[in-house]
């Protein structure tokens, strides 16, 4: 199985940013995690802070051989409809992941653009979202 996880704004800075709301994990930290823990998949990563090159890597899986998309767009998943429009084109499952809980912060996390194209959400378990967002596309792509 390969999977795509995309991350967005400001994850490159996780271990630094805020670790009380984010864990003291990096991003590298977590990429290992899914890498020992799913050793049977193939598994490309992507982050980046703008907008633009995600919504490219984005349309780039249309025409991929990538099974199922795990995303984490950051401050994206609440303003992007270019991010939003771009998931739109994919056939393929896609599991939306947050470490902190998006529903326990301000108002205006509460709702994401992103998650409205994506087969699920799952938020506020820490690294334990990402992990839990392979599982989900993993199901999903056997019940398809």
């Amino acid at each position: 199985m390969k999977l795509s996880i995309l991350n967005g704004p400001n994850l490159n800075m996780l271990g630094k940013r805020d670790p009380e709301q984010y864990g003291k994990e990096t991003l590298k930290d977590i990429e290992q995690l899914l890498i020992d823990r799913f050793a049977d998949h193939e598994m490309v990563f992507f982050q980046s802070n703008l907008e633009g090159q995600l919504v490219e890597v984005i349309q780039s899986l249309v025409e991929s051989d990538v099974d199922g998309l795990i995303v984490n767009f950051g401050g994206y998943s609440h303003t992007s409809v270019a991010i939003r429009d771009a998931l739109a084109l994919l056939e393929i499952p896609i599991v939306e992941v947050h470490l902190s809980n998006i529903h326990a912060r301000e108002e205006f996390r509460e709702k994401t653009l992103t998650g409205s194209v994506a087969n699920g959400i799952i938020t506020g378990l820490g690294k334990q979202s990402y992990v839990l967002g392979v599982h989900a596309v993993e199901q999903l792509i056997r019940d398809a």
